[in-house]
């Protein structure tokens, strides 16, 4: 779909009605009958569950699979799959500081990146009544899944500089990934940089904002936003985040919707934050519908608010917690 995306955004933020954006593929690839595994590794079945969300709800943007270990897989990581479960990074790749500077930047031709374009392709050819948004992980998290999440914590206070190099070299494949995807005529990319939220907002400025910056100003304009997502903010860098200067900010449940959006400037969209697991996977509809009844309560003020999921909605979400989810917003804006 052919979009200007700057207006997209002015237009959600100035019609009366709540519009909602889950992160959500996984109960389109089940209600196709197909596994997790097959959905991640061929790109045909990825963008089928896309579609197949698109025709049953009224989400204002589709989105592909949040998948944060395809960018890891590429440099050489090793994943577990799963027919049932999201994939994962299994082991560790870069085992010191020195393997850091070692590290090549692979083509875009390594690993299920190619799957992945393919999902995004189709996905645009179907879905033509909405945007589509790709998904892609951030620098910081990328640097963790290659270095282990808890030694990079320690290595960006021991050895900065190698951090640092880490990063870039992260960023320099990303910033690539991106263009590619915004070249199938996606819409924007939904990047997935949860571990940001485990630094202090000084800290998250510095090793992962900055990153992030450079990618938004390489590939957002008029055709293609960057919407940050960052589960890990429990409402203490999200200032960081907003210095990335991204159209869009997707928040989790672990923080406070009403208190982060206030960070957020009214010209860019505040998304989250319905509990992926406790509501939408494990609650019930009821549970779904106060929920979101709740949030959207507490949001009544900000007009830049999108209705969400706070994460990628997992594996065997039931539908009827999607459908209530759904019908709880449309009787919200009915009132």
């Amino acid at each position: 779909m052919k979009v200007n995306m700057k207006q997209w955004v002015a237009d959600v933020i100035r019609q009366k009605e709540v519009l909602a954006v889950p992160v959500m593929t996984h109960p389109g690839i089940e209600m196709n009958g197909n596994t997790v595994k097959e959905a991640v590794s061929d790109g045909r079945v990825h963008a089928e569950a896309v579609k197949t969300l698109t025709k049953r709800y009224p989400s204002a943007a589709a989105c592909t699979i949040m998948d944060l270990t395809t960018e890891a897989e590429s440099f050489g990581a090793q994943i577990a799959f799963s027919d049932i479960a999201v994939p994962a990074v299994s082991s560790r790749l870069l085992p010191d500081v020195e393997s850091i500077y070692r590290l090549q930047v692979p083509s875009l031709s390594v690993g299920r990146i190619p799957a992945y374009i393919k999902a995004n392709l189709l996905a645009v050819r179907s879905v033509t009544e909405r945007p589509v948004f790709s998904g892609c992980i951030g620098p910081f998290s990328l640097a963790g899944r290659l270095y282990d999440m808890s030694e990079i914590m320690v290595l960006i206070y021991e050895h900065p500089e190698a951090a640092h190099t880490l990063l870039e070299k992260c960023t320099e494949f990303i910033e690539k990934y991106c263009l590619a995807l915004k070249a199938t005529g996606a819409n924007g990319v939904m990047m997935a940089e949860p571990a940001a939220g485990l630094m202090s907002n000084e800290d998250c400025k510095q090793f992962s904002s900055q990153y992030v910056k450079r990618i938004v100003d390489k590939v957002q304009d008029d055709s293609f936003i960057v919407i940050l997502h960052n589960c890990g903010n429990t409402g203490h860098c999200t200032e960081a985040m907003v210095a990335t200067g991204a159209a869009a900010y997707h928040f989790g449940n672990k923080c406070k919707m009403e208190e982060v959006i206030k960070d957020v400037p009214p010209t860019a969209l505040a998304m989250g934050n319905i509990d992926p697991v406790s509501v939408f996977k494990d609650g019930t509809p009821d549970e779904m519908k106060l929920a979101v009844w709740n949030l959207l309560g507490k949001m009544h003020d900000y007009p830049n608010f999108v209705l969400s999921s706070g994460c990628d909605t997992p594996p065997h979400t039931p539908s009827a917690n999607v459908d209530a989810f759904f019908e709880a917003l449309e009787e919200y804006n009915k009132r």
